[in-house]
């Protein structure tokens, strides 16, 4: 009988110190938009659907007519295309995902269907929610819609990238 005692006087200690705990909690805001120090850039880090993805093709290769090509397999995947085009600069890389603050979520995406083999290139100055997707010679194909899954559960969820804080999420 003793120890039941002491087992619930534990258990009520336990509680209050937990409660205690969380209510003088000073790192609440930590990680979120109210928690960003002045200046930081506020990152959407929604995983959204292709349908509300904007995207601009560019090539980046010596093979003429590539970002039309792909610009089309985006399409066809419900991606909204908004330009389609070349890139002075050659990139040796598989592909480029240019992007800022508004489109974290939408590079997030991207890299699926690279299957994690583009390089991200952040901008926090960078103001559209428009990726800008740079072919490189690497490039071969897109990821089919399995690999893309399997890739997206490999990467985890969307993270602010460093100097930024995550938006706060609209529900």
């Amino acid at each position: 009988m003793r120890a039941l005692v002491v087992v619930g006087l534990l258990a009520v200690f336990a509680l209050v110190f937990v409660v205690v705990a969380l209510v003088r909690d000073s790192q609440g805001n930590a990680g979120t938009a109210a928690g960003c120090p002045d200046g930081w850039p506020l990152a959407d880090v929604t995983l959204h659907e292709p349908k509300d993805v904007k995207i601009n093709v560019l090539n980046a290769t010596d093979e003429a007519g590539r970002a039309a090509t792909v610009a089309d397999d985006f399409r066809n995947r419900k991606f909204q295309v908004k330009k389609v085009g070349n890139e002075k600069k050659q990139v040796d890389d598989v592909a480029e995902l240019r992007y800022g603050p508004k489109g974290v979520g939408s590079a997030h995406l991207l890299r699926a269907y690279f299957l994690d083999n583009a390089e991200p290139v952040y901008d926090a100055k960078r103001t559209d929610d428009t990726v800008d997707v740079v072919l490189g010679n690497s490039f071969q194909q897109l990821a089919t819609t399995t690999e893309v899954n399997q890739s997206l559960g490999d990467l985890g969820s969307p993270v602010a990238p460093p100097g930024s804080c995550p938006a706060p999420v609209d529900k």
